[in-house]
């Protein structure tokens, strides 16, 4: 009960920052709502479990329906649609654990399963075709996403409805509270506020916005002891060198699947967009280009491409993806061959890294383990243990002294490339979906299933939680001044945001789930891989 107090206490301390920004009438219903919450019982909650006869609308949205038609304090406040609480077309229902759409299917890291999960979604949802592998997604995709406000504290779960889901609190928070927090979140005026609309700078398309101050909290700063405060931004957040404007999209690049890996080559004239089968490349020099100058066929025809990497000189590309074995393919020949290829005993490959002396490769293996391999000589030399399900996304430090890699396990980890062992653990409530270490130290932004992006501090406890996302976190880069990063998700968005406190740069709304991106090595342009089978390429403007 004194647990349950002390959220009640965080809750309230939330509407009583929240509330200065709402008119008279909203702050009157909000204050409402919030009785109305305390007086939740077990009965109502059960009732509310088991209403009838809106089988199509989220959660949230019946608690809200419930609520409206029953409660007998002030005026209802119409909740708008939720913007991804419909069930994507084509796409049945999938029930079961909340696990995440990386992962290899119900069945788990087995070999035949190779992470269809997001690419199936698309394939489906694009091409209408028939509903075989939607079993194989281990995310309910009918659950709603959560909102961008501060109320995404109690944990995306918690406010999208499946009220026996802890959320950021695990254990803590009891039926009655989640049922209580979930009518007084129905009632806000907040809940389906949209932070950006107002928040466009002058100017730019309707895509690209811009964030001011004085707006609702999305950034978060959390002590070591777990407590939560909204960051004051400081005054050069979204000014002085290094720091974007904004970015423009130049270029699409059509490539026909779905684009679950890009990468731009140093310096900037090619592009690399992996998919089903086979990586093409790009010209981007040439304006208007419409067709990939070569097609490297790594893969069976129905694998996807999961990484693509360049060494350093520009001259080699290292694929992996849904196979056991690596290509090394040599750009320099008159046209691209493979020169190498590197076979390890797991059945997919999530994500690559090269060490900075281009001398050792890093792969995030399916079965959990990261295999390094030495490039001269093409052979395993070791493997880091300690996953205990797919290792998903990885990032070497600038030096190339240490590893970091996250987990569908729901941990991120760092690795002593030195001394050949593991450093640090993170635990956290959600798979771990993208990771990216600042090139400059220190920082590590970690992409969550769950939504948020978390900035840890490669030393200190504490962290930044930053609530911008609706869906899952799907990539993150690092600008190579590291004074900004990007993340993008399913929820369509390119999030651009500053080091390490998550001020919101700009933002750009893509047409479908974003999978993958990068950053030029000048800091000048991103290229992105979207659900929508091409690759958008971004100017960025300083």
């Amino acid at each position: 009960m004194h647990k349950q107090t002390e959220i009640a206490k965080r809750l309230n301390a939330i509407l009583a920052q929240i509330m200065p920004f709402l008119s008279q009438e909203h702050q009157q219903q909000v204050a409402q709502a919030v009785e109305r919450a305390k007086q939740v019982t077990m009965t109502e909650l059960n009732a509310i479990i088991g209403v009838r006869g809106l089988p199509n609308l989220p959660l949230t949205q019946q608690l809200q329906a419930q609520h409206l038609s029953h409660a007998a304090h002030g005026p209802p406040v119409q909740l708008p649609p939720h913007p991804s609480g419909l069930q994507p077309p084509g796409i049945p229902p999938v029930t079961g654990a909340g696990s995440g759409l990386l992962a290899l299917g119900a069945l788990g890291s087995q070999a035949h399963l190779p992470v269809k999960d997001e690419k199936n979604h698309h394939d489906l949802e694009h091409r209408g075709e028939e509903h075989t592998s939607a079993p194989a997604l281990r995310t309910p995709l009918s659950i709603a996403g959560s909102y961008a406000t501060p109320f995404a504290m109690m944990g995306h779960h918690d406010m999208n409805g499946s009220l026996t889901s802890p959320g950021v609190y695990p254990g803590l928070i009891s039926p009655q509270m989640s049922a209580a927090a979930a009518a007084a979140y129905g009632r806000s005026p907040i809940a389906g506020f949209d932070p950006h609309p107002h928040m466009r700078a002058p100017g730019l398309p309707a895509s690209l916005t811009s964030i001011s101050g004085g707006k609702p909290a999305y950034s978060f700063h959390v002590s070591a002891d777990g407590q939560m405060q909204p960051v004051p931004f400081p005054p050069d957040a979204l000014i002085g060198p290094g720091i974007p404007r904004h970015a423009r999209q130049i270029n699409t690049l059509s490539h026909g699947e779905v684009v679950c890996a890009v990468t731009i080559s140093n310096p900037t004239r090619h592009v690399y967009t992996g998919g089903k089968g086979c990586v093409k490349i790009w010209d981007i020099s040439q304006p208007g280009s419409k067709s990939p100058v070569s097609q490297l066929d790594c893969l069976n025809r129905d694998n996807y491409i999961r990484s693509c990497k360049l060494l350093p000189d520009g001259r080699t590309l290292i694929v992996g993806g849904e196979a056991s074995t690596l290509t090394i393919w040599d750009l320099a020949s008159q046209t691209p061959r493979i020169k190498a290829e590197l076979t390890s005993s797991a059945p997919a490959c999530y994500a690559l890294a090269i060490s900075p002396d281009a001398k050792v490769c890093f792969s995030c293996c399916s079965d959990g383990n990261i295999a390094v391999w030495d490039l001269h000589n093409q052979t395993l030399v070791r493997q880091f243990q300690g996953h205990t399900d797919g290792a998903s996304c990885i990032d070497i430090s600038h030096d190339g002294t240490k590893l970091w890699t996250g987990g569908l396990d729901n941990t991120v980890r760092s690795w002593d490339l030195r001394e050949g062992r593991q450093l640090q653990q993170h635990d956290f409530t959600s798979q771990i979906f993208s990771l990216g270490y600042c090139p400059t130290g220190e920082w590590l932004a970690v992409g969550m299933e769950s939504s948020n992006v978390e900035v840890l501090h490669h030393t200190k406890p504490d962290k930044y939680q930053l609530h911008l996302h609706e869906s899952c976190v799907l990539s993150l880069k690092f600008a190579y001044c590291g004074k900004w990063f990007v993340s993008t998700g399913k929820d369509n968005l390119l999030n651009a945001w500053r080091t390490p406190y998550g001020a919101s740069i700009f933002q750009s709304k893509e047409s479908s789930s974003v999978l993958s991106c990068d950053i030029s090595a000048d800091d000048k342009y991103i290229v992105t891989g979207s659900g929508d089978k091409k690759a958008t390429v971004y100017e960025v403007i300083y």
